[in-house]
């Protein structure tokens, strides 16, 4: 079937919408749209069949929902209307949720349903945590049930003039204030969960006026609440009336004619604005019992260690790489026969943080030292011959960190997560070892059309073509205890030492052949050509992307 996707824009779910509707068969061409006019050329370029929203701001002009099945993806259950159906479910602490797939008609989110499909909302995840997780999961369940009763061509929808609506306006920052004087740490963290990605939560901090991104409980410190307590590889710690939360992104409000501001660090934000606070490091091998914020643990059960890392939005900077590097290496230390690389659940990585590049007062210099710090992580996963590594993906991976996973001897890959290992979009030649892996996995053709296409794929797929070992049809907190269980049977499999010989052995058989040091130097001497050349594409593409504004002289995204 024909099916044409649009969106408002490219993100998580219509990439894995995309991908999972191609592993089914279906011919589909995906377009961003800003407005009626642009769903109208898209539909007239395509001539589909049926026409797909996975996420969209913009209605659908009248003249194409009525001579076209419009399906929409609405991240709330049966009855539900408005745009912002997720924040407020989060914000009110539910734990049970759904997603609809709906007719499209004149009055928004109020057209027959063609399928739906209900989802746990597990207290203490984000909003977009959940958003790429659990809501994610049932939107595709609910999604190919649609499609399959559009193809069938004798279903119909079924009408909700006996649904009682339930009315979800968009949630204004007045709503999403926090009133630092009453608000308990429970309260707190919901307000900011419901809001971590996008749209934060605005607040006044230090003279100025910041929306605030992320929320971590802390369990120790205690202070006059609003106040800043300490800092911690970025985040800040701010007092509640009951305890303190950790902050790990702030952004500044935009100012009036101005461009976007984009998150950052929050100690990097806040510059010389941030007051002489305690940096308060966490221990890397932390109390299970403890609430705090870490971004990166190790922990050591049944033969296998687990260094796991979680940075928001997948971007790994300079420090955060420096930062797992030294974990790693710490692993590579202990009586283990196995090290998992990952965290629990959500982004894999990304690769580098374009963010802390674009703020550096020389962004070719802080890319170049990011890029190589990545480098020196890849690095250490290749030339480890004593143990077996298993890079555990309960999430996306995109760019470096998509070749970060590639690097380990084992890809483990949760079912819904989606990969981009490519870097052609932002305009980069690529680094991470990418010309050393990649061939070795999937092999050259493949290798090339990854790069040429710059594609979205999914898990299935990965593992198709051997970019993934292993597929886990589990939950998003199902995926680290299958891990764990996969990982010790790992460890206590008598074939893993015969395993070990042949890595080591095959290791040294590639060093002789051609140096890790030769492909390094090769990607870094492109990678360098385009980080100091002003000219090159990538600055505009890398400025573009943060702002969230159109690739300069673009014409609206599509892909067939």
């Amino acid at each position: 079937m024909r099916i044409l996707l649009i969106a408002s824009a490219f993100n998580s779910l219509t990439q894995r919408v995309q991908a999972e509707l191609r592993d089914a068969r279906h011919t589909v061409a995906t377009e961003v749209v800003g407005d009626g006019d642009d769903v109208r050329r898209a539909v007239d370029r395509h001539s589909p069949e049926l026409v797909v929203a996975p996420m969209l701001r913009t209605a659908v002009p009248a003249d194409v929902w009525s001579r076209l099945t419009c399906l929409i993806v609405h991240p709330g259950p049966p009855g539900d209307r408005g745009p912002s159906s997720l924040d407020r479910a989060v914000h009110a602490g539910r734990t049970r949720w759904g997603v609809t797939v709906l007719q499209a008609e004149a009055e928004l989110d109020a057209g027959p349903v063609w399928a739906s499909a209900e989802c746990t909302l597990p207290e203490g995840t984000s909003k977009s945590d959940l958003y790429r997780g659990e809501v994610a999961d049932a939107a595709l369940e609910a999604l190919r049930s649609a499609v399959a009763r559009f193809a069938s061509g004798s279903h119909r929808p079924r009408p909700q003039d006996g649904i009682e609506p339930s009315a979800s306006p968009r949630m204004l920052q007045a709503e999403r204030r926090i009133d630092w004087q009453t608000f308990r740490t429970l309260d707190v963290l919901r307000t900011l969960r419901a809001a971590d990605s996008q749209p934060g939560v605005l607040d006044e901090l230090l003279g100025a006026e910041w929306f605030l991104h992320g929320g971590h409980a802390e369990d120790q410190l205690y202070g006059t609440p609003g106040e800043i307590l300490a800092t911690r590889a970025g985040a800040i710690c701010r007092a509640t009336v009951d305890g303190a939360v950790w902050i790990p992104q702030l952004r500044p409000r935009r100012a009036a004619g101005g461009p976007r501001a984009f998150r950052l660090p929050a100690t990097l934000a806040l510059g010389e604005r941030l007051p002489d606070v305690p940096e308060r490091p966490a221990p890397l091998e932390l109390a299970p019992e403890r609430h705090t914020h870490t971004e990166i643990r190790y922990r050591e059960r049944n033969g296998v260690g687990f260094v796991r890392f979680s940075f928001p939005g997948g971007a790994m900077s300079t420090v955060q790489c420096r930062r797992l590097l030294a974990a790693y290496r710490y692993a590579c230390t202990r009586p283990t026969r196995v090290v998992v690389l990952g965290g629990t659940r959500d982004f894999f990585s990304n690769g580098i943080h374009l963010g802390v590049i674009e703020a550096a007062s020389d962004p070719a210099a802080e890319g170049w030292a990011n890029i190589q710090a990545l480098d020196d992580v890849v690095e250490a996963v290749l030339t480890t011959t004593d143990r077996l590594v298993v890079a555990a993906l309960g999430g996306n991976a995109a760019a470096g960190g998509a070749m970060l996973a590639a690097a380990a001897d084992e890809v483990w890959c949760r079912a819904g997560a989606v990969l981009n290992p490519h870097y052609r979009l932002m305009g980069l030649p690529g680094s991470e070892f990418w010309t050393y892996t990649l061939p070795r996995r999937v092999g050259p053709e493949i290798t090339e059309a990854l790069m040429r296409d710059a594609e979205p794929m999914s898990a299935a797929t990965a593992r198709r073509i051997g970019l993934v070992d292993r597929v886990l049809p589990t939950s998003p907190s199902g995926f680290a205890p299958r891990v764990a269980e996969l990982a010790a049977a790992l460890a206590e499999d008598p074939a893993t030492h015969q395993r070990l010989a042949v890595k080591k052995s095959n290791r040294a058989r590639d060093e002789a052949t051609e140096p890790l040091a030769a492909y390094r130097d090769r990607e870094l001497a492109a990678m360098h050509r385009v980080l100091f050349d002003p000219a090159a594409p990538h600055h505009a593409l890398r400025r573009a992307f943060l702002r969230k504004e159109p690739p300069p002289g673009a014409v609206p995204a599509l892909r067939e």
